[in-house]
């Protein structure tokens, strides 16, 4: 009998250590037993402590690797990471819309961890314009949420208040409560509503590409035909869970143990 398996695309940078960006999908998606897909927005050069380098695709590229995967095998969901330039985040959403993607969960990369804007303006407005009116989801971090909605969060009325005006009554937002706000309690705004999802802090200070592993998830739930709401718990689950398997390698923030089950 042939297996019927899902299949994720998910459309972001290389992390050359492995920790973040595609490697961190493909491996999230290998463990929740998709089949994993990648187009490459940008190559960097980067280790647990940092970034050295990076080389972004051309529009053109990076529009061949999209056309050469939705014309074969066409993806149950997509994932989108780090998008450096409008007019790579332009041409996604271009094809997109022509080949009328589904479950999209758009995480937007904008902020480094260091606090500086990894985005210029103009590529912000094509996030927002172009690529977040065809998300299912999209899953900011508190620095990233403060940008888009342009404001200070501090509390968790404050990420109420943020989620909505980020949703703007249209787009399903989980507002990711990190950084030392809400412990590791994440918000999903969807339909008018506000859901929380409770979860615990893991004394883990390796956590190098979380916000990856995390939007990948929930695009592999997706994938699989869960509702919004169970692959997002679902997701936080299978976080909460490899996190605690305390892996430790390079000498910085290393990365997470994918394929952990305790």
């Amino acid at each position: 009998m042939q297996r019927d398996l899902k299949k994720v695309l998910t459309i972001a940078g290389s992390d050359s250590s492995g920790g973040a960006g595609i490697q961190a999908d493909l491996k999230t998606m290998g463990a929740h037993d998709v089949y994993g897909m990648s187009a490459i927005t940008s190559l960097t050069a980067q280790n647990t402590t940092g970034v050295r380098d990076i080389l972004d695709a051309t529009p053109e590229f990076l529009a061949n690797q999209l056309d050469s995967i939705f014309t074969d095998i066409f993806p149950d969901a997509v994932k989108i990471g780090m998008v450096s330039k409008k007019e790579l985040i332009e041409k996604i959403a271009e094809k997109l819309s022509y080949y009328n993607a589904k479950n999209i969960v758009v995480d937007p990369v904008m902020v480094a961890t260091s606090g500086s804007k990894l985005l210029d303006d103009s590529a912000i407005e094509s996030l927002i314009n172009k690529l977040f009116p065809l998300a299912t989801i999209i899953t900011p971090n508190i620095p990233e949420a403060e940008i888009l909605a342009n404001m200070e969060i501090k509390s968790r009325k404050d990420m109420e208040v943020a989620a909505e005006k980020i949703s703007d009554g249209k787009l399903s937002v989980l507002l990711k409560g990190g950084h030392n706000l809400e412990d590791a309690n994440d918000l999903l705004y969807k339909d008018g509503k506000l859901i929380w999802f409770n979860g615990t802090r893991i004394n883990n200070d390796n956590t190098h590409g979380t916000g990856c592993t995390l939007s990948s998830a929930i695009a592999s739930n997706l994938a699989k035909g869960y509702t919004l709401e169970e692959s997002v718990e679902n997701a936080k689950r299978y976080l909460e869970m490899i996190l605690k398997s305390d892996l430790d390698l390079g000498n910085g923030s290393g990365p997470l143990d994918h394929f952990y089950k305790n």
